[in-house]
């Protein structure tokens, strides 16, 4: 039979009812793609990559560039709702989006945290600490710096991630050499060096009439940059300083009338102050744990959160560590060429608790996210233990 043009007219309407965009074929999309449709709906993503992680998941792939008008037209058209998967998505590509659908996190809030001294002075203007720091985008800013942030660590202002785009300086000629060779004079912040006692993040979901909610407070051990280790309920934090570090997230959240999935990274120092490090407008790789670990996840949050469904605070219902698991793991340590080989996932799968997240990327990369490994059990200390009899059977670190 064949359909009149109001009756496919009233099935493309009912189709974007129930179809979600996303920005990005990375795991985080993947993994987003996995929630919604557990929750029944259809999702459509949007990457240059139509073999990428998200788009082996999606009911439907556009393979465009994040800037292609045409394609943000089409992905605007076609879903009820769009979000981002990562921060390096142009502000301007949203903005655009906007026009056409509701997208959540928006490009105003995006914008801020795609740059470390625009996120910065908002830390600053919304009363949350952060660490001692200096913009630097030339010699005349170079010639300012205060001595008092020596030794720090230059970053990039844009597009670093992961240990990328930075590095630590102990004096002005290794400021002024980092700045004008290594990193191409490019805009950077400078931070002071600080003696850090262990790193927290908060991971908030805020909908758009306000309604604020978070995970369980996260502590991360980061190795080369790239994050290692999360433990989950924070081991080594006291109630009150858990609470406090929730308390900024939210207000950051509230500060920039964010809707959508943040995470706000925090270092706690020695004498025990809380310092802001660094936001990420979207699901995090801490808040992984959240999938096995709490009734809701991270990814469900954000589905939440786009399509104004009620908020609730996750409940947390196992301890969990979780573990990276880079391309690293593929090769012999000393043998940088030699091929890749499939880990011994039956050995770590033989352990109680353990859940394997694999992420359906081909080519194993040294310090590539291949995926991720989460140990639940009854108790933090029962997961650590597992955890480290996980690591030692794939010849990871102990932690």
């Amino acid at each position: 039979m064949t359909l009149s043009a109001a009756d496919e007219e009233a099935r493309a309407a009912a189709l974007r009812m129930h179809t979600v965009g996303v920005l990005g074929g990375g795991q985080l999309g993947r993994m987003f793609v996995h929630a919604a449709q557990r929750m029944g709906w259809r999702v459509l993503v949007l990457d240059p990559d139509a073999e990428g992680p998200a788009a082996q998941a999606a009911d439907r792939v556009l393979r465009a560039a994040y800037d292609d008008a045409s394609a943000l037209d089409q992905l605007g058209r076609h879903c009820r709702a769009v979000t981002t998967e990562f921060e390096n998505v142009p502000a301007s590509s949203l903005h655009l989006l906007s026009r056409r659908t509701v997208v959540s996190p928006a490009a105003g809030a995006v914008h801020v945290c795609q740059h470390r001294a625009l996120e910065k002075a908002h830390f600053e203007a919304s009363g949350v600490p952060c660490a001692p720091y200096a913009a630097i985008e030339s010699e005349a800013d170079l010639a300012r710096v205060d001595a008092a942030l020596l030794p720090g660590v230059l970053k990039t202002a844009q597009l670093g991630y992961d240990g990328k785009g930075q590095c630590r300086v102990t004096d002005r000629p290794e400021l002024a050499r980092a700045w004008r060779e290594t990193l191409s004079g490019r805009p950077c912040v400078l931070e002071a060096l600080l003696p850090i006692r262990c790193e927290l993040s908060v991971v908030v979901a805020r909908g758009a009439e306000g309604s604020l909610v978070h995970l369980p407070v996260q502590q991360n051990l980061h190795r080369d940059g790239i994050l290692a280790v999360t433990q989950v309920p924070a081991p080594d934090v006291d109630a009150a300083t858990a609470q406090r570090v929730a308390r900024l997230a939210q207000r950051l959240a509230e500060s920039m009338a964010y809707v959508g999935v943040l995470c706000v990274e925090f270092f706690v120092l020695e004498d025990g102050r809380v310092l802001a490090n660094e936001m990420a407008p979207r699901p995090h790789n801490s808040g992984h744990a959240s999938i096995d670990a709490c009734d809701i996840s991270q990814f469900e949050l954000q589905l939440r959160t786009m399509l104004g469904l009620p908020l609730v605070t996750p409940r947390q219902h196992s301890p969990a560590v979780m573990l990276n698991l880079l391309g690293d793991l593929w090769f012999d340590a000393d043998r940088l060429q030699a091929p890749a080989r499939e880990p011994d996932w039956p050995a770590v799968l033989a352990l109680p608790g353990v859940h394997l997240h694999l992420y359906g990327k081909a080519e194993a990369r040294r310090g590539r996210k291949m995926g991720h490994l989460t140990v639940t059990a009854a108790s933090l200390a029962a997961a650590r233990a597992t955890a480290l009899e996980a690591a030692r059977r794939l010849g990871l670190p102990a932690f």
